[in-house]
């Protein structure tokens, strides 16, 4: 019974009692003096009554007051905690009530992420057969293209198949944000593209490949990320690994970065490649052997602007470098400053239709274009020196959504290198592709794709070579 309907049934109870007890004695009353012993033990009776129903209307009242004396408190805490708001952090919430990392700070939420790849090639070679492992079986490189004269045999191959699912890949961050509004946090990300530990006889088992490693504090970035010479989102969508390798910057490496706004700079790795030409005069043949330098003194310095909107994205960078050789061995030691400068994006034309485009310039820059199709420089034995290797590289990709599930892409990439005479006739003079393909999105995080590719590389003394590939491939993102 609720404590309402108690209070109303005590009421009438108690009046009736307090009727009930007190008609008799008013009765007995006239007669009290003449009354009998036991008359006078029922007046004693009702008057013991009398007091025990004050002391229950006593109670009532007393009780009465406490609850709502409680009520009152009640309403005055609730009152107090909708005034007094808990402090939040600014920007998003956590959706987590308990945190993954009991040793990070509060505010602090953590993201899984990445996508589980498989990927089944059938590649042909017109001028030579690509090596059993060569990275070029499991996606496209450019520079791997065998030419007649070149390492190529100027045979064609026959196709070759390959699967793998080597460019799967796992990433983990960390973002925070404490009260006052400052963020941090860090980033992780690895793929299993390590071809020296593995092998396909029994397991296919390869190595874990670090991509990205970096923490960000505000605007400071530091560790390895995309070079900020590179503008990822421009990108095209491709079943091969990068898809317009030809005319990409496609860089990774460590570095320290700020950001403000559109505007970013940063002080990154430095790597010098070069390719040494020797010419024997007996027979005329001519070799190029090709070498890394990290002799280094300065950073590779990069700026970069960006713009983007409902129209899409658009950016333009800056690169300026050293390359550098030193080696006490060869008695090789000359230096040289190099730089280049790069722009593209994305222009959304409508609803199903967006264009990504890039166009790269420089001399001494070919180590970001292209995953290295050639060298930085050339270096002269005879005069000790550096001569800087000119480059033109761009790609163009259009891409078109026939319904939300169904899209394709068509892709055309090129790059141009101006080679110094002292590297002889066999270097790579340019290298191109073209490769259209198809996605099919039967469930959101799920994608089907095939994928048509020609590529041609040819070399300064006008010798070319083709590849061909047939890929196919399955993801599913996390």
């Amino acid at each position: 019974m609720s404590y309402r309907t108690l209070k109303t049934v005590r009421k009438p109870l108690a009046a009736c009692l307090l009727v009930a007890l007190v008609a008799p004695g008013m009765a007995f009353a006239d007669t009290a003096k003449g009354s009998t012993p036991r008359e006078q033990a029922l007046e004693a009776r009702v008057a013991e009554l009398e007091r025990q129903v004050q002391l229950l209307l006593g109670s009532q009242q007393q009780q009465q007051t406490q609850i709502s004396q409680t009520q009152q408190a009640v309403t005055e805490v609730r009152t107090l905690q909708a005034e007094q708001k808990p402090a939040v952090p600014a920007g998003k919430q956590s959706i987590q009530i308990t945190t993954l990392t009991p040793g990070a700070a509060a505010g602090t939420t953590v993201k899984i992420g990445g996508f589980i790849k498989a990927d089944f090639l059938g590649t042909q070679t017109s001028d030579g057969q690509l090596a059993d492992d060569a990275t070029g079986r499991a996606l496209y490189l450019p520079g791997q293209t065998p030419v007649a004269g070149a390492g190529g045999t100027g045979r064609r191959s026959g196709t070759d198949f390959n699967a793998h699912a080597k460019f799967s890949r796992f990433n983990l961050g960390i973002d925070t944000v404490t009260d006052a509004g400052n963020k941090a946090g860090g980033f992780f990300e690895m793929d299993f593209f390590g071809n020296s530990l593995g092998n396909q006889t029994a397991t296919n088992t390869y190595g874990v490949t670090l991509r990205h490693a970096y923490m960000y504090w505000n605007n400071w970035l530091a560790g390895q990320t995309w070079s900020n010479f590179m503008d990822a989102a421009s990108l095209p969508e491709a079943v091969d690994f990068v898809g317009p390798t030809d005319g990409v910057i496609f860089v990774r490496q460590a570095q320290i970065r700020y950001t403000q706004g559109g505007f970013s700079v940063t002080l990154e790795n430095p790597e010098t490649t070069t390719l040494t030409g020797t010419h024997n005069p007996l027979t005329g043949a001519w070799t190029n052997a090709s070498a890394n330098s990290d002799r280094g003194g300065l950073p590779d310095l990069t700026l970069r602007y960006g713009w983007k909107g409902s129209w899409g994205t658009f950016g333009v960078g800056g690169l300026v470098r050293q390359l550098k050789v030193d080696n006490q061995t060869t008695g090789a030691k000359a230096d040289k400053v190099a730089g280049g400068l790069t722009l593209g994006g994305k222009w959304v034309m409508g609803d199903s239709d967006t264009l990504h485009y890039q166009f790269t310039g420089g001399e001494g820059i070919a180590r970001y274009i292209g995953l290295g199709v050639t060298a930085d420089s050339a270096y002269d034995i005879a005069r000790d020196e550096l001569n800087p290797t000119g480059v033109l590289a761009g790609y163009v990709g259009w891409r078109h959504a026939f319904t939300p599930k169904l899209r394709t892409n068509l892709i055309y990439a090129r790059s141009d290198y101006d080679n110094d005479s002292v590297l002889g006739p066999l270097v790579t003079k340019s290298v191109q592709s073209i490769r259209g393909n198809i996605f099919y999105s039967p469930l959101p995080k799920v994608d089907v794709g095939a994928e048509l590719m020609f590529g041609r590389s040819e070399i300064e003394n006008g010798s070319k070579g083709d590849i061909t590939r047939l890929q196919f491939t399955t993801k599913y993102s996390f």
